[in-house]
């Protein structure tokens, strides 16, 4: 079955075919973060979706070199190290370290590459000279240099853009007047006070590049003048993604990405993330109400990527119920498969679904329907007893497949806090000494810190709560 995406640019589900001649190798580009603060949950729904994506191109056998920017020079950067008196590279390191390490509590595969902005600066200069050559930069008069969107007709076919519509609004700050057009953008932004010591050397003066052309400049460094995918938030069609199309585009005169795919917003209980709301929220954040990272990945990419996602604690809860329904279902199989050699490529009714399901771009619920369709199937064999030990051995492989295309760590990983063990075994010996008033008491602590107990002959089995 070939894998079919919606395309942005086009409006309408396309089959994938990569450049490369052989077929197997797929160029991915996606907008990194602002390293400026943690990033939120919004922003990891984006990332989550790339993630998946990268996983079932590799299931399918592709060969990825997924390229992700770290932006860290930019206005709210700026801004930042003005108000905090933290230098540059400090305050960005220390985001950049931060964000990989919440990539990697969400089990996302770390990018082939993330270059920084800042370390590419001679090269976006050399593109912005290229622009100029062409007659399609210009320099104003206080030294920013900007992109003419009169000369790059094809301007607005990402985002459906009427040109005729455009017009200054109230924030148009007091120097972006030099432009020629109120739609021109800035390719490189002539050094101002409020910019302290962020500023480099340039053939227009000291200045800074524009967010813009950091993009253009890294994607096409590291994967040449066309890419297969570039990936985003739906809140970058325009300007971001529309400038980098514009500006690429009348560099090479080739087109610069074949399939665009934006994911929708993410909401937190019906409404768009606020501080002031109090729904505003960070991995961080919710591991410190103990959920886990595994929990939180699951609801991120529980909807389809361009349908808007709800994110409540209540769906994490259900998570929680899903997720120990799985390691359950898992935990029987191992069981039933003993000591028969689990296959190294699972194949049958779940891995063909599960991987048909996401061909038709990324059908996240058909997916997961075909995974507990199989659940529910496989329980009842193992009920009537149907089921033999290399038959369970192929539903394990089967799920192995699944496991790593959604990116879940592996089932039994999550630790139970020494805490929780010790009030399991205060609770055995109170069974034991039949206080049961002691073990219903010890039972409700355990529940309260997040995790059930299982009882069994013998002993007791701890879940995630």
């Amino acid at each position: 079955m070939a894998i079919r995406f919606f395309n942005t640019l086009s409006r309408c589900e396309e089959e994938f075919k990569p450049l490369d001649p052989s077929g197997r190798k797929v160029l991915l580009y996606c907008c990194g973060p602002t390293v400026y603060h943690f990033a939120h949950i919004g922003n990891f729904r984006t990332f989550v979706f790339e993630d998946l994506l990268r996983r079932h191109l590799e299931a399918r056998g592709f060969e990825v070199t997924h390229v992700m920017n770290v932006t860290d020079v930019e206005d709210k950067i700026i801004r930042t190290v003005r108000e905090t008196g933290e230098p540059l590279k400090e305050l960005t390191r220390r985001y950049t370290a931060a964000f990989l390490e919440d990539l990697q509590i969400l089990g996302c595969q770390i990018p082939t590459q993330m270059p920084r902005a800042t370390d590419c600066v001679p090269d976006i200069i050399a593109f912005i000279q290229r622009l100029e050559a062409k007659g399609i930069a210009y320099r104003a008069a206080d030294g920013s240099v900007y992109f003419s969107i009169e000369k790059f007709p094809a301007y607005g076919r990402l985002s459906r853009l009427d040109r005729n519509q455009l017009k200054p609004g109230a924030r148009v700050s007091q120097d972006e007047h030099a432009r020629e057009s109120y739609g021109d953008f800035a390719l490189w932004k002539a050094y101002t006070e409020k910019d302290g010591g962020v500023a480099w050397d340039s053939p227009w003066g000291r200045g800074r590049p524009g967010w813009h052309i950091e993009c253009s400049c890294m994607s096409m460094k590291h994967l040449g003048e066309t890419l297969d995918l570039h990936c985003g938030g739906e809140d970058l069609v325009f300007p971001h993604h529309e400038d980098e199309i514009a500006q690429s585009e009348a560099a090479t005169g080739k087109p610069f990405v074949r399939c665009w795919l934006h994911s929708a917003h993410l909401l937190v209980n019906g409404q768009k993330m606020s501080k002031s709301l109090g729904n505003f929220f960070t991995v961080r954040d919710l591991l410190a109400r103990g959920y886990s990272g595994r929990e939180i990945r699951y609801a991120l990419f529980s909807a389809h990527y361009r349908l808007p996602l709800n994110f409540t604690e209540d769906e994490l809860k259900a998570v929680r119920q899903t997720l120990n329904r799985l390691d359950a279902w898992v935990d029987r199989l191992r069981k039933a498969a003993g000591d028969a050699p689990v296959p190294k490529a699972g194949q049958g009714t779940l891995a063909d679904g599960f991987l048909n399901a996401l061909d038709a771009d990324l059908n996240i619920s058909g997916a997961l329907g075909q995974l507990f369709e199989t659940v529910r199937v496989t329980h009842r064999s193992m009920d009537e007893g149907k089921m033999g030990k290399d038959e369970a051995a192929n539903w394990l492989a089967q799920w192995l497949l699944v496991e790593r295309t959604l990116g879940l760590p592996a089932v039994g990983e999550a630790k139970i806090p020494a805490e929780v063990e010790a009030l399991a075994r205060e609770r055995l010996e109170a069974r034991k000494n039949k206080n049961w008033k002691r073990s219903d008491e010890l039972r409700d602590a355990i529940k309260a810190a997040g995790w059930v107990v299982q009882d069994a002959p013998g002993g007791c089995k701890l879940i995630r709560g």
